[in-house]
């Protein structure tokens, strides 16, 4: 039997390397894995938590996201891609997993503290918002995913949905909630990849990302102004590749190991300047992207099939939602009107 694999992100703008690396690459691995059965959800839902003023920016980037996910290679005939607000299931999900976490272990979650402290609500903090971790409880049970790839701070999230599993399999006495477990990624640059301007990440909120949907002009002028060493001020001096974004981003996606570990040692020594050690970054990302900004372009010659692929992605989703929904509602009770 397959094993269920549960990703999604947030529909808040187009996607960008740190996404590709983080989470798209390991679900391509994943897709073609027959041990694994992927679902990806675009998690409009959540991202109203912190945007339900701006609506139009959710559904702009619902299509982006899509169209996003179809050109680094997710196949919808593999994966299924769909939209959370499309499965009624979730809230009703939710609300019963909420009368079994206590406001204050919510509170708790280093997670949403940290992420609280980062965003700027100026008229409070949501509750919509602060009990998303309890949603994306009902995200991840819904499906019975037993594994969801998240970065290392989003791990108190998936301790949260297992607490929530163990809560519930153990107040109804039953078996049909399954407990996830969470996949990390390998290193730490490729859960958390630099921005440009040698931020510790990439967001778009800070405007220092590369996306996927970037043109080779714009890449270029994005990796030429790219953070390296600030005492590297003249070609012949000693470079320090250490925290040096460059380098970094040659580690994660530049293949050629031996050229670049040659790059380094001639950076160290002196006598490689910046604009060399750019240009063949700008190199190893544009033969990365050329295809998938050229798959983006066909894709969007035709947005009322990338529409279809959600449409049918979240029937088939909300299918799976529906029997796991009927099952909590056995176990708890509330299935008043089943036949017999």
């Amino acid at each position: 039997m397959k094993q269920v694999v549960l990703t999604g992100d947030r529909p808040t703008g187009k996607l960008h390397l740190g996404h590709y690396i983080g989470s798209l690459k390991r679900r391509l691995e994943l897709q073609k894995n027959d041990s694994y059965q992927p679902f990806v959800m675009i998690a409009d839902m959540q991202a109203l938590t912190d945007n339900a003023h701006d609506p139009d920016k959710i559904r702009h980037s619902l299509v982006e996201v899509a169209l996003d996910y179809l050109s680094v290679g997710l196949d919808p005939a593999i994966t299924t891609i769909f939209v959370q607000s499309q499965i009624p299931a979730l809230s009703e999900l939710t609300m019963y997993y909420m009368n079994l976490v206590s406001i204050s272990r919510v509170e708790r979650n280093p997670t949403v503290k940290t992420e609280i402290k980062q965003k700027t609500f100026s008229g409070g903090v949501p509750a919509g918002f602060v009990v998303y971790p309890i949603s994306q409880a009902a995200d991840i049970t819904a499906f019975k995913a037993k594994f969801v790839p998240v970065g290392v701070d989003q791990l108190p999230m998936i301790e949260q949905a297992r607490e929530i599993v163990r809560s519930f399999n153990t107040t109804y006495q039953t078996d049909c909630l399954v407990e996830p477990e969470a996949i990390i990624p390998k290193d730490d640059l490729s859960g958390r990849l630099p921005g440009t301007d040698g931020n510790a990440k990439m967001s778009k909120s800070l405007g220092n990302g590369i996306y996927l949907s970037d043109d080779q002009d714009t890449v270029r002028r994005k990796v030429m102004s790219m953070y390296t060493d600030p005492g590297h001020i003249h070609v012949n001096d000693p470079g320090k590749v250490e925290g040096n974004t460059v380098f970094q981003y040659l580690d994660v996606f530049g293949e050629d190991k031996q050229h670049i570990t040659e790059l380094k040692e001639h950076y160290q020594a002196g006598g490689l300047g910046d604009v060399t050690v750019k240009q063949y970054l700008f190199e190893v990302l544009d033969e990365l992207l050329s295809p998938i900004r050229q798959r983006r372009r066909e894709l969007a010659g035709d947005l009322p099939a990338v529409y279809r692929v959600l449409l049918e992605g979240s029937g088939r989703a909300n299918a799976v939602a529906e029997q796991t929904l009927a099952e909590v509602r056995r176990a708890i009770g509330v299935n008043y009107f089943d036949a017999g």
